[in-house]
């Protein structure tokens, strides 16, 4: 399996644990010359804004049983500048497409699990420019379950709430915002990145044989207040 943006820790690393310790073979990539932490994951250096990088790295695989599309960057309160916002999609929605069509070859019979986000669902002031790319991963998902269907692969996507990770380090020093969300959320807590993880092994799983389409909330009840 393959996990796309896994270098710097965070849910694309926890993923490519939970994978490896349930016996698959994981490789990640990352736009970093190497991951950080190092652990051990047969790794490529990929930006996934390069059309051309990405179909010459999917053309060396001929089978995959799943793909998790976790690439994605965000920079809170500075998305509102045009040509900021354009990367962030670039990046978190167009490639998250690069990468299916890259692969759909490969992954025939097989499982495309996409990271979406609540800000799929909810605006975000601060963050425009992840949530309308979110929001698009999360259609996206929808039109590639359709589509490709016939093909067997199942497409899904999780919706994580809000999760301790390097992206969103400059929010968490915020006291005030990081309560707020505390007080909101049902299980009193930020999640973690293992919990992400918990949920992108059930929908490449058997147990979700018959799921397609879906965008699944982890995000401790957030969404539900």
């Amino acid at each position: 399996m393959l996990v796309v943006g896994a270098s710097r820790g965070g849910i694309g690393t926890a993923i490519a644990h939970a994978f490896r310790d349930a016996g698959a073979q994981v490789a990640i990539t990352g736009v970093e010359a190497a991951p950080d932490p190092d652990d051990g994951f047969a790794y490529t250096q990929l930006d996934v804004t390069d059309t051309a990088a990405v179909r010459a790295f999917a053309s060396g695989i001929d089978k995959l049983d799943v793909l998790v599309n976790c690439a994605a960057i965000t920079r809170r309160g500075e998305e509102m500048d045009p040509e900021f916002f354009h990367h962030v999609l670039n990046v978190n929605l167009v490639g998250s497409l690069r990468c299916a069509e890259a692969l759909h070859g490969a992954l025939k019979g097989g499982a495309l699990i996409n990271i979406a986000s609540m800000y799929a669902r909810f605006g975000s002031p601060r963050n425009p420019a992840y949530g309308a790319s979110k929001a698009g991963v999360e259609q996206m998902t929808k039109s590639l379950a359709i589509a490709w269907a016939g093909d067997g692969i199942r497409v899904n996507a999780i919706a994580p709430g809000f999760i301790v990770t390097e992206q969103s380090a400059r929010a968490r020093q915020d006291q005030s915002f990081t309560s707020a969300i505390e007080a909101r959320t049902p299980m009193g807590r930020w999640g973690q990145p293992g919990d992400i993880a918990g949920a992108a092994l059930f929908l490449a799983s058997d147990a979700a044989g018959f799921i397609t389409g879906v965008t699944l909330p982890v995000d401790g009840g957030y969404s539900v207040v």
